[in-house]
């Protein structure tokens, strides 16, 4: 199911034993535009302000009560490697976090989450992996959702609009589309744009770079957040684009 990655922001977080805490924002890799952690505000509960929670921990997304079921106890998020606030996250507690829960690690293997494409793996009991000799123990590749809110699209001709939010697919937890909001050509209108389409994230700039034209982005169908991504709409937004594609590339 494709969702608003920023509904679920402010979720509860459901452990089979009680809720606790809320959602408060995302870790996701930059290389691959799928999230790797929420970012859950454990509100006082425990000394640590903040723990990461895996997609491999999401059993599923109730929106009827606001809550992100899990399939942890609390003691086990209270026992969970912690974190600094508002510090990187390494490779070395990655794999200290994933040896922790027994999980695959996603950065080894063929797919996006390691032995396969989505985030589960029944009966997983890892062997465990040294880290390869010269892995840089930093992960620059991992950053907020927060981080790229606001910022500018920039297509081949100049800017049309900033990012609004992010569309996510809810089983891969991979980002399929920026929210976009257009100005100056459509002022309000919103379209997403696929994160195929996106070349560079200057960070520094806070810009993003994509490979179409501002008529391209411009012309695309439009997007209405008060309603599902359906299966019609994004086959329409895909042909659109594919056919896009084949202009800029041969024009």
């Amino acid at each position: 199911m494709l969702r608003n990655l920023q509904k679920i922001t402010g979720y509860h977080l459901g452990a089979t034993d009680g809720t606790f805490g809320k959602v408060r924002e995302f870790y996701y890799d930059a290389d691959h535009w799928t999230i790797r952690y929420l970012v859950a505000d454990t509100g006082g509960w425990l000394p640590k302000n903040q723990v990461l929670i895996s997609p491999f921990a999401v059993e599923r997304i109730d929106d009827a009560s606001e809550t992100v079921r899990l399939r942890l106890t609390k003691e086990q998020v209270e026992k969970s490697p912690p974190i600094e606030s508002d510090q990187p996250i390494s490779r070395q507690f990655e794999t200290m976090y994933y040896q922790y829960y027994g999980w695959p690690m996603y950065w080894y293997g063929p797919s996006l989450w390691g032995p396969g494409p989505y985030p589960v793996v029944p009966g997983f009991v890892p062997e465990p992996i040294p880290e390869k000799e010269g892995t840089p123990h930093a992960n620059p590749h991992l950053r907020s959702t927060a981080d790229v809110l606001r910022y500018h699209i920039h297509a081949s001709d100049g800017d049309i609009g900033h990012v609004e939010d992010y569309i996510l697919d809810d089983e891969s937890w991979a980002i399929r589309y920026f929210e976009v909001v257009t100005r100056n050509w459509l002022p309000g209108k919103k379209i997403l744009l696929p994160t195929s389409w996106i070349k560079e994230v200057r960070w520094e700039d806070a810009k993003v770079y994509v490979d179409t034209t501002r008529h391209a982005i411009k012309d695309a169908p439009e997007y209405r957040p008060d309603s599902q991504v359906s299966a019609e709409y994004e086959k329409a937004l895909q042909d659109y684009y594919n056919k896009e594609a084949h202009v800029v590339s041969t024009s």
